[in-house]
């Protein structure tokens, strides 16, 4: 008997020194269903979705004439702030809403080059207490507030597991310049249930976001979580609402030759020539206050004939400029962006009215 559980000890000595070694604490969390259970969607809000979801589609193919404007925080911080942008958002739609289809762009995850706050769902007290259960919490409960208000949501999807507790409350999703390129998301994007958009490389490289259009909206089988949070095999049939956004690189690729050199790429590889713009990043050349310079841009090729662009992303917020995170939260700006820059709700207003004068119905 002495020598069996001695045997037990070594074999678990054993494991433990193979086997997440690095790996210093475990929490298990809500699955997906109970969180939906817990955080419900009314059926008005579903229809909501439904709608915003179809809109998007009919604008990819060209059907809806009007053109999509992404715009909000480049992330979510602040929920009391976000719900009374959301509102200023909602004014805005109905004043322009037969050239501009207004989403608000509602980011609760960052990617990150080294280290930083990685949003909302990762730290929502931005305190490195990690508290992600809180963050996917507060989380879906703006989309479901949001969604009752009627306002479309879009969101980048970092993370393969968080579209299980909160992609039935999205619109539209874009996968980012890090993550193109990686087989996971894209085929974890052939799944999702609304259009996608893929942003060109962070170099400028438009290949990787060409071949990942042809992987996720291709069939597509793999590994994530179901409904009740068990490690399953998916089998998807493709979206086929998957699109390029053009996000700058080494140079920027918003102006006229980029945006025929992109068309010309998509044409070569059967490709719809449907192209949103990123307005911000290395568009912006990470400078906030150019974003309304692309904008221009993008109108003036718009008036000259283009049928190409059917889209574009703004980073908006209540208050301009960024600021750090601090530990004493009361001392923080209200509705200022705690990650990239971010122009104010008056410029955001002049941007999309000057953007009007492009498309009229």
């Amino acid at each position: 008997m002495f020598k069996s559980s001695l045997k037990l000890k070594n074999i678990t000595q054993m494991i433990n020194q193979i086997h997440n070694t690095n790996i210093e604490s475990e929490t298990v969390i809500t699955s997906p269903i109970e969180l939906r259970k817990q955080i419900k969607v009314s059926n008005q809000g579903k229809d909501s979705i439904l709608k915003s979801r179809k809109t998007v589609n009919e604008i990819f193919l060209g059907n809806d004439k009007r053109l999509i404007v992404i715009v909000g925080p480049c992330s979510i911080h602040d929920i009391k702030a976000a719900k009374e942008y959301a509102l200023k958002l909602k004014s805005l739609q109905r004043e322009v809403e037969d050239s501009i289809y207004i989403m608000m762009r509602v980011y609760f995850e960052k990617p990150r080059t080294t280290i930083g706050w990685k949003g909302l769902i990762s730290d929502p007290d931005m305190d490195d207490s990690l508290d992600v259960e809180k963050g996917l919490r507060q989380g879906r409960e703006l989309l479901v507030w949001l969604a009752e208000q009627g306002i479309p949501t879009a969101t980048e999807a970092l993370n393969p597991i968080t579209p299980q507790y909160l992609a039935d409350l999205i619109s539209w999703c874009a996968i980012g310049a890090r993550t193109t390129e990686s087989q996971t998301h894209r085929e974890m994007s052939s799944g999702l249930s609304m259009p996608v958009g893929f942003k060109n490389g962070t170099d400028g490289n438009l290949t990787m976001a060409i071949n990942a259009i042809k992987a996720c909206s291709s069939p597509q089988s793999f590994l994530g979580i179901n409904d009740k949070g068990q490690i399953s095999t998916f089998k998807a049939k493709g979206n086929k609402s998957s699109h390029i956004i053009l996000r700058g690189g080494i140079q920027p690729n918003y102006d006229k030759e980029s945006v025929l050199a992109c068309e010309k790429l998509l044409r070569e590889n059967g490709l719809a020539e449907r192209i949103m713009i990123d307005c911000s990043h290395d568009n912006s050349y990470q400078d906030y206050r150019n974003q309304g310079n692309v904008i221009d841009d993008i109108k003036n090729q718009i008036m000259s004939g283009n049928k190409s662009i059917f889209g574009v992303m703004l980073e908006s917020n209540l208050y301009s400029g960024k600021q750090k995170i601090l530990a004493n939260k009361d001392e923080m700006q209200y509705g200022v962006s705690v990650t990239d820059g971010c122009i104010d709700w008056e410029e955001t207003q002049s941007v999309i009215r000057n953007l009007t004068k492009a498309k009229s119905i």
